[in-house]
């Protein structure tokens, strides 16, 4: 796995954790709610910047797969999330859906080009 790939899958997980930030700046007031939202300018910012170079260089990743990939890692990420921070639900749908987002991020990966 490249340097370009793993800086996506990191900016990817920052894009949940800016995700969740959001989530939790909803339930918070005053102090908190301002420390939930500089989380999120603080994630949002890494995120995009990992996107951002893993779309660059010797071993570039094409920028629709570049886009799908991090945007499938944060609505992943976020699900799981929700279920775990948020006590939504886990139904038959949800996780099918989910897989098969996890499927296709998984394709994406293997028949991508170096080319931009």
């Amino acid at each position: 796995m490249s340097v370009n790939w793993i800086m996506l899958i990191i900016g990817g997980l920052f894009e949940t954790g800016f995700a969740i930030s959001l989530g939790k700046a909803q339930y918070a007031t005053g102090k908190y709610m301002w420390l939930w939202l500089s989380v999120f300018v603080l994630c949002a910012s890494i995120s995009m910047y990992l996107l951002f170079r893993a779309m660059g260089g010797e071993k570039a990743i094409a920028v629709g797969t570049a886009y799908a990939v991090w945007g499938a890692i944060g609505a992943i990420g976020t699900v799981i999330a929700g279920v775990l921070l948020f006590k939504e639900p886990v139904t038959f749908w949800r996780m099918f859906f989910l897989s098969s987002l996890i499927l296709s991020v998984v394709g994406l990966q293997l028949t991508s080009t170096n080319s931009h």
